[in-house]
């Protein structure tokens, strides 16, 4: 049943609407949005930002964290008018009716299983520095398939499993990134940082998919909101991590990649980048520590794709569109087991044909329809609640929507024609599903 907002009016109980615990507080939300965010894009992108961007790779990094700040801002300010489940697909549904709701939950779902898969195979670059059989044939194909096959078991045996996983996999992920950080900048030569040869000029669609990789280093933001239920008042707290969230990457990203362009030549060929500049001035012992914080952040993030994606189909399937076994739960372990099978199949399907880039780029264009569709929210619900009191005050009103939705819009227009075809073919799939609704009674 459709949540309507409830603009102002007192905090949320101890219980969501939808019958779950209120039990994640302000600190813990912020925690989680990183966790969401800071994955294999920081660890395996600086390499491609330096060869597209050269000397200007810092501030393409800063620019992407700026541009992002808007859609930050539009979904802090969409969670502001909600206490509910649902994320972008509620704002859509509210906004534009169920037909787009749908799309987008469906859209969100195929994003999961991109996403999975270029991290699966980000996963096997990292390994590949200390175990070179990981980067091709069949040692990559072990990695990517052990990697999807594992963290699938762990979130069929129950979702308490995967959440004391996450948890254990954050220190893990950012206490490398410090180091790095900390001992590097006593290491940066300065003239190699901003003073190598700028690239030769780009076209307008080489310039797009660069900001697309780019903004694949702090995508996974908007699944932040999509578990409100359980979050203590969702109204505020949910902005703040947001918000919070985008200035402490963005600042973790930009520091990143001024080190390792300014201690590692030949940046732009390095597969991983962070190792290999790691080595430059801390020896292979910090390089080594840098893969394994490579591959747990890169499990950490994978992780929860895998735990939050099949909750997208299992949930279409109970509503009756798709198979009736997608909306199964295992008897036993309480897990919707058999969406969590079958996304893990796709994903290491796909994961086997791509590369690391590509499917970060397709990753992207899917998930572009999310933001569209919640920047274009964003204008609708506050023309039609306005600004009640307790709601997130949007600076400079809709000009951050509208600012928001026209960046989208341009950087999915320079996406390449091979990806716009498939998200195309995947909306028309979507339609039958939705057109043809199986009866759930």
């Amino acid at each position: 049943m459709t949540q309507r907002p409830r603009p102002g009016g007192p905090p949320p109980g101890p219980h969501s609407a939808q019958g779950l615990l209120r039990a994640v507080g302000r600190w813990q939300i912020l925690g989680l949005s990183i966790n969401s965010v800071v994955g294999s894009g920081v660890y395996l992108l600086p390499a491609t930002a330096f060869a597209l961007l050269g000397p200007y790779s810092v501030w393409g990094v800063l620019l992407a964290g700026l541009t992002v700040s808007l859609l930050v801002l539009c979904y802090a300010k969409a969670a502001s008018y909600f206490d509910v489940q649902g994320g972008s697909v509620l704002y859509a549904r509210e906004a534009f009716g169920p037909f787009a709701g749908f799309q987008v939950g469906w859209m969100i779902w195929l994003t999961r299983i991109a996403t999975a898969a270029s991290l699966a195979n980000g996963l096997a670059a990292a390994i590949a520095r200390f175990w070179a059989p990981a980067g091709d044939g069949g040692g990559r194909i072990l990695v990517i398939a052990g990697s999807l096959l594992l963290l699938a078991g762990i979130n069929i045996i129950g979702v308490r499993w995967a959440a004391n996983v996450s948890m254990a996999l954050v220190v893990g992920k950012l206490l490398p990134l410090a180091l790095f950080v900390c001992i590097g900048l006593f290491h940066v030569d300065w003239s190699m940082a901003f003073g190598a040869a700028a690239p030769s000029a780009l076209d307008w669609r080489q310039t797009g998919q660069a900001a697309l990789l780019l903004l694949f280093a702090y995508a996974g933001f908007e699944n932040l909101s999509v578990a409100a239920g359980e979050y203590h008042n969702p109204r505020r707290n949910v902005p703040f991590a947001l918000v919070a969230m985008i200035v402490l990457v963005t600042a973790l990203y930009a520091a990143v990649q001024l080190v390792a362009q300014g201690t590692l030549p030949g940046l732009a060929a390095s597969t991983t980048p962070l190792a290999d500049a790691a080595a430059m001035f801390g020896g292979e012992t910090l390089a080594l520590l840098l893969t394994l914080g490579a591959a747990l952040s890169i499990l950490g993030t994978s992780n929860a794709t895998m735990l939050l994606g099949p909750r997208f189909l299992h949930t279409l399937a109970s509503d009756g569109y798709g198979p009736r076994v997608f909306a199964h739960v295992h008897p036993r372990l309480h897990t919707p087991a058999v969406a969590i099978a079958f996304q893990c199949a796709l994903a290491l399907a796909l994961a086997l044909s791509g590369s690391f880039v590509q499917l970060a780029l397709l990753s992207m264009v899917t998930r572009l329809l999310a933001y569209i569709s919640t920047s274009a929210s964003v204008l609708v619900l506050r023309r039609r609640h306005g600004d009640p009191p307790g709601s997130f005050g949007l600076p400079g009103g809709t000009l951050v929507p509208v600012a928001a939705l026209v960046l989208s819009l341009a950087m999915l227009l320079s996406a390449s024609p091979m990806h716009l075809l498939a998200v195309a073919l995947a909306m028309a799939v979507g339609s039958v599903f939705y057109r043809f609704p199986r009866r759930t009674g």
